[in-house]
């Protein structure tokens, strides 16, 4: 029950300092807030990097998890949408809902996005206050491991969307693993053809195949650029999503992409990478980028797909309790031996 006045939480204190300990309950809930018992949090590259090293984006010390599903516990005035016992998804952020980029519909650009788990104590914890406005009612029939996933699905919906990809058009994902397996299902569900999937390990090539690519390529030992090529008749993909944050794959995927296409860029970066301007210019290449979601139109889109399609078993690596956080779910995905999405149950300390 909640008002228990301590719970369990991964607090992130720094580069390689996370640990399950008691901290503080959420107070409230304020006005248009709810508070949550969490039944799943899952975690994700922007974590491990966290932890392995940072402080990158986050401000310590916090609690870590901007992907997490909950039932209310509680409620402030003014969220009249929800009542105690509904099991709610909540976006990755709050945003002011006043600046230039809220009034545009770009919430994620807002001028004070705030991340939870990176700014506001976040989702790896028993209990969580969110603002009320960016939470949507979980649809029957959509488990909680599933309900957890919904979050980097929008996402994936949302560099989809960035993309301009229409149905019919050919699209290359390169990198299959974590965000790019769900984006070979956002640009599956978008109906892309064919969809190509590129990657270095046979398993996250055959999750993608479960997922809708039509044709993939372990590229572990192939010139990337030239693949992408050969895969599309010569022509290069109309649209070409780089979801790996390889050093080279920029530079291969905007060879890759027939002229007049667009190229993606979803993999973060560590350093500046140098590519052939003139190259994109003679062949008038639109270069995209993307980040996060926007709550009011990818979030319901991605509840939408979970509850049409199994997508979180096919995802999924393991649900793993809290108290395993960093050795079965931060430790593997650093490492990059996690075969899918980690999910934690933080009932489970």
């Amino acid at each position: 029950m909640y008002n228990m006045g301590s719970v369990k939480a991964a607090l992130y204190r720094g580069r390689g300092l996370v640990a399950v300990e008691d901290y503080p309950e959420p107070s409230g809930p304020g006005r248009g807030e709810l508070i949550l018992r969490v039944n799943r949090a899952a975690i994700c590259g922007t974590d491990a990097s966290e932890w392995a090293h940072g402080p990158l984006l986050a401000r310590p010390p916090v609690i870590l998890g901007h992907e997490f599903t909950g039932t209310v516990v509680a409620k402030g005035d003014g969220a009249d949408r929800f009542t105690v016992g509904d099991r709610v998804v909540c976006g990755a952020g709050a945003s002011c809902g006043r600046c230039d980029w809220c009034a545009a519909g770009r919430s994620n650009l807002c001028a004070d996005y705030r991340t939870f788990g990176l700014h506001l104590d976040g989702g790896l914890a028993a209990y969580v206050a969110v603002p009320h406005d960016i939470c949507l009612h979980v649809p029957e029939g959509v488990t909680d491991t599933a309900a957890a996933i919904a979050q980097p699905l929008a996402v994936a919906l949302h560099a989809v969307r960035r993309s301009g990809l229409m149905a019919g058009r050919s699209c290359a994902v390169i990198g299959a693993g974590g965000i790019g397996a769900l984006v070979v299902a956002a640009a599956a569900a978008r109906g892309a053809y064919p969809l190509i999937a590129l990657d270095i390990d046979d398993g996250r090539l055959e999750t993608a195949r479960q997922l809708g690519a039509h044709i993939t390529r372990n590229v572990r030992t192939a010139d990337l650029a030239a693949t992408l090529v050969a895969e599309t008749d010569g022509l290069g993909a109309h649209v070409v999503i780089e979801s790996s944050g390889m050093a080279h794959a920029p530079a291969a995927a905007l060879s890759g992409t027939r002229r007049g296409g667009t190229t993606l860029l979803v993999g973060l970066q560590a350093a500046p990478r140098e590519v052939d301007l003139f190259a994109i210019t003679a062949r008038e290449v639109n270069i995209a980028t993307t980040l996060a979601h926007v709550c009011g139109t990818d979030l319901p889109e991605s509840l939408r797909l979970l509850a049409e399609r199994p997508l979180a078993d096919i995802v999924l690596d393991r649900v793993i309790p809290l108290a395993d956080l960093v050795e079965q779910g931060l430790r593997p995905l650093a490492g990059g031996t996690a075969r899918g999405k980690i999910v934690v149950d933080p009932g489970d300390a």
